[in-house]
């Protein structure tokens, strides 16, 4: 906990450069609180600290350049790496072919939506290179996620102003329980299409 502290206090001793540096690693697969760091970066934009123009601005930057680093990962490297050392996760050629098949078919919405997903955000440009998504397709998905995004929590770290300190001390406290549960969402959609998948695949009609 000290250690998101630790990163969160990046945002109050730097403003704009801690926003972008959070986002921005963030966006391919290091842990960071990016999301914390706008609502925080609003808040203070609220009080006079900071412009609430420039904190989205620095954060949707941040955002697309951070997952089009992803992206790059995994177009140069992902896939190779996936079938090299995708056993131990038990992730087979077979299932990455049938996530490339997913990623074909709605591949657009999923990047569109990634980064309201926790743990599809850090790893949405990394699984779209690797699975070989068109790269304009892929940045202009992207933005629009990231533009829905960071307006959304822009705005509520606005509005939420007065109260920013009890919001970064909740943040704080129960970010480490949301992120399972939106995990075991995405798991639970994932099962969830496959049997469907399957179904079709039993009853042709």
């Amino acid at each position: 906990m000290s250690v998101l502290a630790s990163l969160t206090g990046l945002v109050t001793h730097q403003g704009y450069l801690g926003i972008f540096v959070l986002v921005f690693v963030e966006g391919f697969g290091v842990p960071a609180p990016g999301e914390t760091a706008i609502i925080l970066g609003s808040g203070y934009a609220a009080r006079g600290d900071l412009n609430i123009a420039g904190v989205a601005a620095v954060a949707f930057l941040a955002a697309v350049s951070g997952d089009s680093v992803g992206y790059l990962i995994g177009r140069t490297g992902g896939r190779p790496l996936i079938l090299r050392y995708g056993r131990y996760v038990r992730l087979t050629p077979g299932r990455l072919a049938r996530i490339e098949a997913f990623m074909g078919r709605h591949g657009p919405k999923v990047v569109a939506i990634a980064r309201f997903v926790e743990g599809l955000r850090q790893f949405n440009g990394v699984i779209a290179g690797a699975t070989g998504m068109p790269w304009p397709r892929f940045v202009t998905y992207n933005a629009l996620g990231a533009a829905a995004w960071v307006g959304v929590w822009a705005t509520a770290g606005y509005l939420a102003s007065d109260h920013i300190r009890a919001i970064e001390a909740d943040l704080h406290r129960y970010q480490w329980y949301v992120i399972p549960a939106a995990v075991l969402v995405v798991i639970g959609y994932a099962g969830w299409h496959v049997v469907r998948h399957r179904r079709r695949q039993a009853d042709p009609r």
